[in-house]
């Protein structure tokens, strides 16, 4: 069938898996680019795009669709500020803190790392930001630098009004920011992918590894982490997590920031009597502060949990403890980077059970089940999290990926198709 063999020559070029977002969405690049050639048949068009490296960079561009915004998953960009101001910068009084942003997309990650980094204080002299992505369209849209309403998503929008200028066509970053990043068009999977070994202080790779099927993604693990410093840091997205520690490094706890350190450099812990360096709080657009607690009367039960290792008392113990803490969700995410299930699990309880539901919490959750081999229960918090939220993307993702495990091709993808739909329609909404 040539859609098959299309769909293989696209992992082989660019490791993309055709399940992560459906036959379907392939099949349509592919009958965009037959018109654009004016050819009729796919078996003709397959012959075409393996003679033709430029019709195979056209597919690709075809099939890549950007989904980003300024400060996406904001907590990342303030742990970035806090290494780069409370580690790098006191550590190093010369040279370049040198980061790295692949995929880039159309720019807006690399641009917040330059942002968060500037309103960090750190000098302009001191950092530069490669940018790389597979995509001539979308860098070329990241020099140009003008974007419209859908690249700023956040809550807090005070960091517009700072680096922006209202143009014609949209918001014109400014030159200030625009010149600490490079764009570069390259493969990842490239044999001279960004030849050299140990460049980068920060690499951010977010957002892509979901589309890559295991193996896959354990090639790009490798090939990030021989550009990153011994003691660098790696940023992944939430669903990511699980392959940097696979390959041996560990989190920074940091919560919500989902970043890794090779296992050999991870800074010990501070000394609890030693108090850590304060430095200004950067101001760049932090998620929302949680709402405050509702006044707490009698406590309720705790939940029964799945897990044999906590007893009754030990729980009841653990929900109190949250329940006097306004962070819990954030502090169940950094105990689930860390491995600890069991805890995270609790924490989750404990924030709906104060809080009420949550798509955010029941996706947590199913994560956390996911983790620990219990499909049935993982499967219901996604499905949870969708019917309070149907345009969860991550929610449907993992459940997707947990339904093929299960032999659900069909029901997965359904779901693929959604979450691709739901894309396509904010990235059209954004234009």
């Amino acid at each position: 069938m040539p859609l098959a063999a299309l769909e293989d020559l696209l992992k082989a070029s660019m490791g993309l898996s055709a399940a992560s977002i459906g036959s379907s969405a392939i099949a349509r690049a592919v009958q965009e680019r037959l018109s654009a050639c004016g050819l009729a048949d796919a078996g003709v068009y397959l012959a075409h795009v393996r003679a033709s490296g430029t019709e195979l960079q056209a597919l690709i561009e075809a099939v890549v669709v950007p989904e980003t915004w300024f400060f996406r998953d904001s907590h990342a960009f303030a742990a970035l500020a806090r290494l780069a101001g409370e580690e790098w910068l006191p550590a190093h009084k010369l040279g370049a803190f040198t980061l790295l942003s692949v995929p880039c997309s159309t720019g807006e990650e690399p641009y917040s790392m330059a942002m968060a980094l500037d309103e960090a204080g750190i000098p302009a002299s001191r950092f530069h930001i490669d940018a790389v992505d597979i995509s001539a369209r979308h860098l070329a849209q990241g020099t140009r630098a003008v974007y419209g309403r859908n690249s700023f998503r956040t809550a807090d929008q005070r960091f517009r009004d700072r680096h922006f200028d209202l143009v014609t066509d949209g918001y014109q970053l400014r030159d200030s920011v625009r010149r600490q990043v490079r764009f570069q068009q390259a493969n990842l999977f490239a044999a001279d992918f960004l030849p050299g070994l140990a460049i980068y202080d920060v690499i951010f790779c977010r957002n892509v590894l979901i589309y890559f099927d295991r193996p896959t993604q354990d090639r790009a693990i490798d090939v990030l982490s021989r550009l990153l410093r011994d003691d660098g840091v790696l940023f992944v997205a939430p669903a990511d997590t699980a392959l940097p520690a696979s390959h041996g490094m560990i989190s920074t706890n940091e919560p919500l920031a989902f970043a890794f350190r090779k296992r050999r450099a991870a800074a010990p812990p501070r000394h609890p009597a030693t108090p850590a360096v304060s430095l200004p709080r950067p101001r760049i657009p932090l998620a929302p502060a949680p709402s405050p607690l509702p006044p707490l009367a009698t406590p309720a039960p705790p939940a029964a949990t799945s897990s044999p290792r906590w007893s009754s008392q030990r729980q009841g113990n653990a929900l109190k403890a949250a329940a006097g803490r306004t962070g819990d969700l954030a502090e169940a995410v950094r105990l689930a980077n860390q491995g600890h299930f069991d805890e995270a699990a609790i924490r989750c309880e404990a924030h709906l059970r104060l809080r009420g539901p949550s798509a955010g919490a029941f996706h947590l959750m199913g994560l956390v089940r996911d983790a620990t081999g219990n499909q049935s229960e993982a499967a219901a918090f996604y499905r949870k999290a969708l019917y309070l939220d149907p345009n969860y993307y991550d929610a449907q993702i993992h459940l997707a990926l947990l339904l093929e495990k299960q032999g659900d091709a069909a029901g997965a993808k359904i779901l693929r198709e959604r979450a691709q739909r739901l894309e396509h329609t904010q990235r059209v909404s954004g234009e």
